[in-house]
């Protein structure tokens, strides 16, 4: 009986969104509180004392908080309308693993912590990784308070709503410093150890990846009453803009990018829009192959705007550089699972965000449909459970007397 699979059980109705399907849980909203509560209760419920930093990130800790910490986990929010498995099972699974060291009896020589990182997705207010860049201090804390999320609330409104002050979030060296190494596990996104007939692998690398906000200007008007001639219509470049991405994308080896969300305002049936705001994801081997993907989206948007007697504005909100994953921590952890897969992934994640500054690093569990992101996703209960029993194999590796 796998482990993990009745923790996920425990929050299958949490954020389940009935109109996209899958669950829509965002950072700071009422499922995330649920869901963080949960987490809290289930982490004291084993003896580890829970705190909260000053960007919103939850840390539960097996032993004396101090430096040295191995520290694994996860996040617990999801993108819209997403899978049971992404974020939730990297952090059952850590509490799992617990389950599993303390009933062999194992005592850790080291701080152990297992932590929830805040806003992963970027759900909500559109930044991804917000937690631990806040952390790390690679997002401005004067410009994340600003940020806001489709409602207009932002997310100094959002995280002084659940008791945290505002005036904390930024850079934090007193928590960072206490980190060792982190190991997250995750569910593969993507098909490769489908492909090699493993249930467990680890991380090599993270593609160069952020996301671009492309807004075009046009002029509002009556759908029926102006004539073609007339118009100034936004949607036409947006058009043009939704497939200059995927052309884009295909000229660049193995780069990807995609245009996940188009805004028109006002939105109405019989109105031409005034402007329309699209979301670019891009992401490549490496920072030139990412960039040039974005440059010939944003020229083709560009000469499809003026054309159209519309103009382009753009605002780059998060990007992140290829992550190589740390050599001698990624050996240590192939070698005490007895040698299992390497492989790059096209996804972000927290650990690709700490690796700048700790030894990080990755274990995936087999996704055998490799959908992610929607509904679709799913890991097989025995291999959520070689997930636990290969992230406790780590942990006791790591924090072990010997390591």
């Amino acid at each position: 009986m796998s482990r993990a699979v009745p923790l996920l059980d425990a929050l299958a109705d949490v954020g389940a969104d009935r109109v996209r399907g899958g669950y829509s849980r965002h950072g700071f909203d009422r499922a995330d509180h649920t869901l963080r509560e949960w987490f809290t209760g289930e982490a004291e419920a084993r003896g580890l004392d829970v705190d909260v930093d000053r960007n919103g990130n939850l840390w539960a800790w097996w032993g004396t908080p101090g430096p040295g910490a191995v520290v694994t986990g996860s996040h617990l929010d999801s993108v819209p309308g997403g899978g049971a498995f992404d974020g939730p099972l990297g952090v059952v699974s850590a509490l799992a693993a617990v389950d599993v060291l303390r009933a062999r009896g194992f005592v850790p020589a080291k701080p152990v912590a297992l932590v929830v990182f805040a806003e992963e997705e970027g759900g909500r207010f559109g930044v991804p990784c917000l937690g631990s860049r806040l952390l790390v201090g690679t997002l401005d804390a004067e410009h994340a308070r600003a940020l806001r999320d489709p409602d207009g609330v932002t997310l100094a409104e959002a995280v002084r709503a659940t008791g945290l002050d505002p005036a904390t979030l930024g850079r934090d060296d007193e928590s960072l410093a206490r980190v060792g190494c982190f190991v997250e596990l995750h569910v593969e996104q993507g098909r490769g150890l489908v492909d090699l007939g493993a249930p467990v692998g680890v991380a090599e690398s993270i593609l160069a990846h952020g996301r671009w906000r492309l807004t075009l200007h046009g002029e509002g008007n009556h759908a029926g009453a102006t004539a073609l001639a007339d118009r100034a219509d936004p949607m036409l470049p947006a058009a043009s803009l939704v497939l200059a991405a995927r052309r884009a994308a295909a000229s660049v080896p193995g780069a990807r990018a995609t245009v996940g969300r188009l805004v028109p305002t006002p939105g109405g049936t019989n109105v031409i829009p005034s402007t329309v705001d699209a979301w670019l994801d891009a992401r490549a081997s490496d920072g030139p192959g990412t960039r040039r993907v974005v440059e010939d989206v944003v020229a083709a948007a560009r000469e499809a705007a003026e054309a159209e007697g519309c103009t382009l504005s753009v605002r780059e909100e998060s990007y992140g550089g290829t992550v190589a994953f740390d050599a001698g921590l990624r050996e240590v952890v192939s070698g005490a699972l007895g040698g299992v897969p390497a492989l790059p992934t096209g996804a972000g994640h927290d650990a690709g965000v700490l690796a700048a500054r700790v030894p990080t690093a990755m274990l995936f569990v087999r996704n055998p449909t490799g959908v992610s992101h929607a509904p679709a996703e799913h890991a097989e209960a025995d291999d959520c459970e070689a997930g636990v029993t290969a992230l406790a194999r780590v942990l006791a590796h790591l924090a072990g007397p010997s390591c």
